[in-house]
């Protein structure tokens, strides 16, 4: 199957198969999302819990069942040897294409806690998704703009109060917090539209990080710090579909996080917020290089 369908009858399987098990498994974690809502007892919420990132490791598992069976990728992976499911993370990656996702899933799905993303308050109106976030808890962050604080001073602080108290939960079950620091694919228009200095990336946003940092410092002390290369060019999430790229590198580096760093005052320090971006732009550096590095490796340059 992986040599004599063509690429786009590949693709469009791939789609309808993801889509199928999305149809099977969607009302099966709406009723313990609703479950999960509607019986406020520790006890049941935890169990529900369980049963929901069961359901999403299982829909992810599917997906990498079905990218090995469809398609002909070479896995380079380096990096996961210590990795534990029991550990808290912090994960960020240098973003190239939507494939990027599920790449980094195929390789961590059953090595660390489920990868969660921090989303806007607004989205758990969003219709059933927002219910499933909620019960996968995915932490919502209420962020007010300097602008709404200059008028109502109140406000000052409550944001990353509130997202604290969003992440109680994670306090005692371990969990991975997921954030692409560019905050959105690299290409060459955009490189040159923010004067990146660097040759293989866009400039990271320190900000959407120090706010994981500030609001779960008590819990977050591990960086994997994810460098993701396709050595053949080709990176769509098409052409991974169709079973067009045929090596991926995905090279992990585990960093302690500075205790520094750890439920700092980034918003309202300068000087912490300097340090921060200082951290953080190094550690830019040394992947841009790695990127090279990778490059020069997996192409025989």
């Amino acid at each position: 199957m992986k040599t004599l369908l063509p690429g786009p009858v590949k693709g469009a399987l791939a789609i309808t198969l993801i889509l199928l098990n999305t149809l099977w498994l969607f009302p099966i974690l709406i009723v313990f999302a609703v479950l999960k809502l509607v019986i406020p007892v520790p006890g049941v919420r935890k169990a529900c819990t369980v049963v929901l990132n069961r359901i999403a490791w299982l829909w992810i598992g599917f997906n990498n069942l079905l990218a090995d069976t469809l398609h002909q990728v070479t896995w380079d992976v380096r990096g996961v040897a210590d990795l534990r499911k029991d550990q808290w993370y912090f994960v960020t990656c240098n973003h190239q294409s939507w494939t990027d996702i599920p790449a980094i899933q195929h390789v961590l799905n059953s090595r660390i806690p489920l990868l969660k993303f921090f989303l806007k308050q607004q989205l758990i109106w969003v219709p059933f998704l927002g219910i499933a976030w909620w019960a996968l808890d995915f932490p919502f962050m209420q962020r007010h703009t300097k602008d709404q604080i200059a008028r109502n001073p109140s406000l000052k602080g409550r944001d990353i109060e509130a997202t604290r108290a969003a992440c109680e939960k994670f306090r005692f079950t371990p969990v991975t917090i997921f954030n692409f620091m560019e905050g959105t694919r690299f290409t060459p228009a955009k490189q040159s539209a923010q004067k990146s200095p660097y040759r293989h990336l866009l400039k990271p946003r320190a900000g959407g990080t120090a706010f994981v940092l500030e609001a779960m410092g008590d819990s977050l002390t591990t960086m994997l710090d994810v460098t993701i290369v396709y050595p053949d060019s080709r990176k769509g999430i098409w052409d991974y579909l169709c079973g067009r790229i045929h090596h991926i590198v995905i090279d992990i580096r585990t960093r302690e996080i500075p205790g520094r760093f750890l439920g700092m005052d980034y918003q309202s320090s300068p000087k912490v917020r300097a340090d921060f971006q200082r951290w953080v732009g190094q550690i830019w550096l040394e992947k841009d290089a790695r990127i090279d590095e990778l490059l020069r490796e997996t192409r025989g340059l």
